[in-house]
């Protein structure tokens, strides 16, 4: 698709980000690093890519610092999140200017089988061993085999538009 020849209904055109903006998504916490080193940051990128085996799949920002502390260590914990972790989604995603270990101020963590860390009261927490680290473009695509999860309960946070929000059946 020419993307030139798309029609804008706005005086500017949208871009990408414009467009996936719109995806509600759930908000999980990829955590990684152990001690000092302990880092992570907020996705809304973190799926199942197979069940058989499981195995789950992780964009990270090439300019975030759990990147190499993933790559590194060779671990990370996807921790989904639910409708009360508003606070902690944000320290993850750096507002404040919150890094590190830091991060992690607020929740109760426990630690799966790799050492990455879990959230204990996290709808589900899926602790995988790297399998694969792709670098594309500006993000990094990190497959990891599952060694550990469990599965909680509550309301998921979801993140549209640059808000979050909570999930509504119709």
């Amino acid at each position: 698709m020419n993307i030139s020849a798309q029609h804008s209904f706005g005086a500017t055109r949208p871009s990408l980000r414009d467009a996936m903006r719109l995806v509600a998504g759930g908000v999980s916490i990829v955590t990684a690093g152990i001690g000092d080193e302990r880092t992570g940051l907020t996705a809304t990128s973190a799926l199942s890519l197979s069940i058989d085996p499981p195995t789950m799949l992780v964009c990270v920002s090439r300019a975030a610092s759990a990147g190499p502390i993933i790559r590194n260590r060779g671990h990370f914990c996807v921790n989904v999140l639910a409708a009360h972790h508003r606070a902690l989604a944000d320290r993850f995603a750096g507002v404040g200017g919150v890094k590190g270990p830091e991060r992690y101020v607020g929740g109760d963590w426990i630690t799966l089988a790799t050492g990455a860390l879990a959230l204990s009261d996290a709808l589900a927490a899926i602790d995988c061993e790297v399998d694969e680290y792709i670098e594309r473009h500006s993000h990094a695509i990190v497959i990891g085999a599952v060694r550990a999860l469990y599965v909680g309960g509550g309301e998921p946070l979801v993140y549209k538009s640059g808000q979050y929000g909570t999930f509504a059946p119709v």
